[in-house]
């Protein structure tokens, strides 16, 4: 990969970032490129409250016709 990447690099990445699942080199161009870009950052802090937010719903939470 890169020294550094773009945002789109970054949305494609942010699954894999949050897993864990980054080679060190990658996490580290990853990172830097949050220290630089608020956007992504804002980005990647989203993505982690929804998956926190969505971890927390259970069946009985949904309406009947998305249960299905």
């Amino acid at each position: 990969m890169r020294k550094s990447l773009d945002c789109n690099q970054v949305v494609e990445l942010v699954t894999a970032y949050l897993d864990g699942a980054l080679k060190r080199r990658d996490r580290k161009a990853f990172e830097r490129h949050l220290g630089a870009c608020d956007g992504c950052t804002n980005y990647v802090e989203q993505i982690r409250l929804t998956i926190a937010t969505v971890g927390r719903v259970t069946v009985d939470d949904l309406p009947p016709e998305l249960r299905e």
